[in-house]
């Protein structure tokens, strides 16, 4: 049995890019461990967490909340992406994969938070 979150695509994209993350932060430096790394997990996984919770909203206008809030998680990922590059923790390639992934969930969560309000 599965919830609705699940079905998502969204979300099922998200979680892989929640695994890549902690992947990707097992190199940083050992002073960034609770600073950056610890942030860029926390928001990779509002994504995820804001969608599911976003699913389980019974009024639309809730549920377009969530997905906003889980909007801004991802803005707030890719902006520290961009930092976690220009600091030499990430290259070019691995900035521009996870950019390409996260594009695909932001147009599937806008398109979710629009189907909410046009309803």
């Amino acid at each position: 049995m599965n919830f609705l979150f699940e079905k998502l695509l969204a979300w099922q994209k998200t979680r892989l890019v929640i695994k890549r993350i902690y992947i990707a932060v097992k190199i940083f430096p050992d002073y960034e461990k609770h600073g950056l790394a610890s942030q860029m997990r926390r928001s990779s996984i509002s994504i995820a967490s804001n969608l599911a919770e976003g699913s389980g909203r019974s009024s639309q206008k809730d549920q377009a909340h969530f997905y906003t809030i889980a909007y801004s998680s991802l803005l707030e990922l890719v902006n520290q992406l961009i930092l976690s590059h220009d600091m030499g923790y990430i290259n070019d390639v691995e900035l521009d994969q996870f950019r390409k992934e996260l594009h695909e969930v932001a147009r599937m969560i806008s398109g979710l938070r629009k189907g909410c309000i046009k309803s």
